[in-house]
């Protein structure tokens, strides 16, 4: 086994997971969203989303890489997809009500479906993969077998963690929340979701302006 391999990968991860853990982006804005709307389980449910998308991503990535990057038509569509369903989120966001701070009963697995659906959505995941991470595990892979799968573990574990420490830091914030502080943060992610759903739409116009 090519323990330096293994090492140097799992690193990578971590430092990938941590960095994409924080960088602002449509799935950090729904954690927050979802941590004020529905308490700490539904963000740290929204911040699990990765193993859902991201998991099945890296074993295809792996596998059609080449064949994805050929063809933008895919990321175009998913581009679409993704700005009409973050923006329809982001609109939400105006209206959504203060949440009662009682929330032992309330579902999460729908703050799962929603982290999951803005995941799958974001063109950028599928981008990241096809284009640089699976064929950096597919090279790793050709020397060390376990390399990939430590890169896989380490960024999925660091993203999902640092996620949830976020949806815990506001979390703590949502009782000391006044109605109109909590009309102004979440007024703040329904924009932040409407930029990206804008940002969306530039990049399916330029993968389609390269065809």
């Amino acid at each position: 086994m090519d323990v330096g391999l293994v090492l140097s990968l799992s690193v990578a991860g971590v430092a990938l997971g941590v960095i994409e853990g924080i960088k602002p982006g449509p799935l950090l804005t729904m954690v927050i969203r979802e941590t004020l709307s529905g308490g700490l389980r539904a963000g740290v449910w929204t911040a699990a989303a990765p193993i859902f998308t991201d998991g099945p991503l890296i074993i295809v990535s792996l596998l059609a890489a080449s064949w994805i990057s050929t063809r933008p038509s895919i990321l175009i569509a998913i581009s679409i997809l993704g700005a009409a369903y973050l923006l329809k989120m982001g609109l939400e966001c105006f209206t959504i009500e203060p949440p009662s701070y009682d929330l032992a009963e309330i579902d999460v697995s729908d703050s799962l479906k929603r982290g999951v659906l803005t995941n799958l959505l974001n063109p950028n995941v599928y981008i990241f993969w096809f284009l640089i991470g699976g064929p950096l595990m597919a090279s790793a892979a050709d020397v060390e077998p376990l390399a990939p799968v430590a890169y896989a573990m380490t960024f999925l574990v660091s993203i999902i963690i640092v996620k949830s420490m976020i949806a815990l830091a506001f979390d703590r914030t949502r009782g000391n929340l006044s109605h109109r502080s909590y009309s102004i943060m979440l007024s703040l992610c329904g924009v932040a979701m409407i930029f990206f759903a804008i940002g969306f739409t530039y990049q399916a116009y330029d993968l389609y302006q390269a065809l």
